[in-house]
């Protein structure tokens, strides 16, 4: 069974991101090519989907920020007798993940900062790479505390400050005073945000490096992510190439030709105590 319930997503996002209207609207157009773009966010979410196996046996499971429903499949394959659901705040996004996905699976369109779901409802939230887009990722932690039963686990994965750090200094160089790569949260800053909502919280951070063929095609990659720069802040008007070819020559080359770009990936455990346990 399908389901649908739209929350509409058109709330500013603050710190200069732009409307969660126009996130949506940006990652929905990429729903066609995110999957074959999107390594980074299968090596964290099978991170998480391999620190889960063998923990508990949910009865519901939520993907929040379920995207092309990637995982949302992955994690009915793991938990085939619990109830699963893909959220996520893009219709677009959606419509792509219910295409061709097993018909037991859910899909619900809504806000991560203000779920339609009950109190105690959800047994495990895993979420892949979706909470660095809200500009209140404090509103979503306690979301999550808010529908997840006591017993019940949360997976979340973020990116960090540091992150395409190598594409940054190059356009920094290219088109001084400009920004033109994402912002992400400091990992003190983070780490201080998870443990005031999630108390005994396990954190783990590790730097990954991926290999591209030129700067060109990280850039590419991006963009069929949906992970272009949204900041107020950037240009209305395309990129003029030459200052393109300026951030080309000012990425660092390693001595057969390829680029790296850097990820500071963030992952987050919990779970949420019993009533008998108290809060820990």
């Amino acid at each position: 069974m399908t389901i649908y319930t739209r929350i509409e997503p058109t709330s500013p996002v603050e710190g200069g991101t732009g409307s969660k209207q126009s996130i949506a609207r940006g990652f929905g157009g990429a729903s066609g090519t995110y999957d074959n773009a999107s390594r980074l966010q299968k090596v964290m979410g099978d991170a998480m989907c391999a620190e889960l196996a063998g923990a508990f046996a949910p009865r519901s499971v939520l993907d929040l920020g379920c995207g092309t429903g990637w995982f949302t499949r992955k994690l009915l394959e793991q938990y085939p007798d619990a109830t699963v659901t893909g959220a996520d705040l893009s219709p677009g996004m959606l419509v792509r993940a219910s295409g061709g996905s097993p018909e037991s699976i859910s899909w619900l369109q809504a806000d991560a900062e203000q779920l339609p779901l009950a109190d105690s409802s959800v047994d495990l939230i895993f979420s892949n790479l979706m909470i660095q887009w809200s500009a209140r990722p404090e509103k979503i932690l306690r979301e999550c505390l808010r529908i997840l039963r006591p017993g019940g686990r949360l997976a979340i994965s973020t990116l960090l400050d540091g992150t395409l750090s190598e594409l940054k200094q190059a356009w920094a160089e290219a088109d001084p005073g400009r920004a033109h790569v994402n912002r992400f949260v400091p990992e003190a800053q983070w780490q201080g945000l998870v443990k005031s909502v999630l108390p005994g919280a396990a954190q783990v951070t590790e730097t990954i490096v991926l290999p591209y063929r030129s700067p060109m095609h990280l850039n590419r990659e991006l963009k069929e992510l949906g992970a272009v720069f949204k900041g107020e802040e950037r240009r209305r008007t395309v990129t003029a190439p030459g200052r393109f070819r300026s951030m080309c020559r000012a990425y660092p080359t390693h001595s057969d030709g390829l680029v790296s770009a850097s990820y500071l990936a963030g992952w987050i455990y919990w779970r949420k105590w019993l009533p008998e346990e108290g809060q820990r």
